[in-house]
């Protein structure tokens, strides 16, 4: 049996795109212990748990490890959940939820495991309530634990974001197949881009990738804007949760260095875009415009396009698409020569449409379709 460790030594998964998080990580003064499934491991204190939840750009969620122990059957189950500590992250009357999956294990009845689970809890813990479901109004107010049975060996985590981080609060309003902001901040920083360059998104639906690239250039905080389940936490109350938001808030920067643009054709998308921005707080650093590709806005010598075209997940449509590619490859070489280009790219064949050499940086999935993070550099003319 594992116990939490000290304060100051957690152990976090993040789920979230390796490289990429890592980098982040690495920004906040933060190393990675190890590789895990579905996230990276590290330690840290409440304080960087905070921070990690209130900085990280590209993760999904943040859990702290409760406990790990094996577990053959449901006695042995109930006798090593005994142990575990719930009294860090529950308070008295808290109410509570478990997320369960078990794969290859003995205890596969996924309901069976939160009862014995929860009953171990409200032993220990006054008035505590197991909720089946969460509302999606304030996610935080329920404590959600996260368990994995893997070949009998059982893994307790709690959730300290709360919603999923990807979750801005800014993004209400949307197009179809939206972008999620994580993957749009992913796309940003895959692409090296830290706000020292232009850049511009020709097809940028309902704004998600020039807000965030709006926010990454201010220096504004992703979760600056909502509360996550840590700060409910028994252990928490000392934590100068505000003094570290304002912190964060001192360091942003009142406008961001270069122009960062959207267009897309549809009215609809525009209208979106614009008021999405206006809820992040970043409407005077984007300039949004109902424009088709062909008149892509690329007055400097250069910059970064970078963009989330249709991927045309059937036949059917990726034929339907490579005009749409061809078209942006020409106008790039037109307009954008010496700029550098970024796609969000489910097929191969329709990016040998832009006729623009495009090497992979990352592949990660995007609503169940496995996606690249392609990168490469518009010719110039005569090259």
């Amino acid at each position: 049996m594992s116990n939490p460790a000290p304060l100051e030594s957690y152990v976090v998964t993040i789920p979230g795109l390796e490289a990429v998080t890592t980098a982040e990580l690495a920004e906040l003064g933060i190393g990675v212990d190890a590789t895990e499934p579905g996230g990276l491991s590290i330690r840290a204190s409440l304080a960087d748990l905070y921070r990690v939840n209130l900085w990280l750009r590209t993760a999904s969620r943040v859990t702290v490890r409760a406990a790990r122990f094996h577990a053959r059957n449901f006695a042995e189950l109930e006798r090593r959940a005994k142990q575990v500590d719930w009294a860090p992250f529950v308070g008295q009357g808290r109410e509570v939820h478990f997320r369960v999956s078990c794969r290859k294990s003995k205890l596969m009845h996924e309901k069976a495991v939160v009862e014995r689970l929860f009953d171990t809890m409200k032993a220990k813990i006054r008035g505590v309530r197991l909720v089946a479901k969460l509302a999606d109004e304030d996610p935080s107010a329920v404590q959600r634990f996260v368990v994995r049975v893997y070949r009998d060996e059982c893994w307790i985590s709690a959730d300290t974001s709360g919603d999923l981080l990807h979750r801005r609060g800014y993004r209400l309003e949307s197009t179809k197949a939206p972008l999620r902001e994580t993957l749009a901040a992913a796309m940003l920083l895959g692409a090296g881009w830290r706000g020292e360059r232009p850049l511009v998104d020709p097809m940028c639906g309902s704004g998600t990738i020039v807000i965030e690239a709006a926010q990454l250039a201010r220096r504004i905080p992703p979760g600056l804007y909502r509360s996550f389940a840590l700060q409910r936490w028994p252990i928490a109350s000392g934590v100068p949760f505000e003094a570290l938001r304002d912190a964060a808030r001192e360091g942003i920067a009142a406008r961001p260095l270069v122009a960062i643009r959207g267009s897309d054709r549809d009215a609809g998308a525009i209208a979106a875009a614009t008021a999405n921005a206006e809820r992040a707080g970043v409407t005077g650093d984007i300039e949004l415009t109902k424009a088709p590709i062909s008149d892509l806005a690329t007055e400097e010598a250069e910059g970064l396009v970078l963009t989330n075209p249709p991927y045309g997940a059937r036949v059917g449509e990726r034929k339907a698409l490579r005009n749409l590619y061809a078209q942006l490859g020409n106008t790039l070489r037109k307009r954008a020569a010496g700029w550098d280009l970024g796609l969000l790219s489910a097929d191969a064949m329709l990016e040998a449409q832009t006729r623009i050499p495009l090497a992979e940086r990352y592949a990660v999935s995007n609503g169940g379709i496995r996606v690249r993070l392609v990168l490469g550099s518009v010719p110039r003319a005569g090259a």
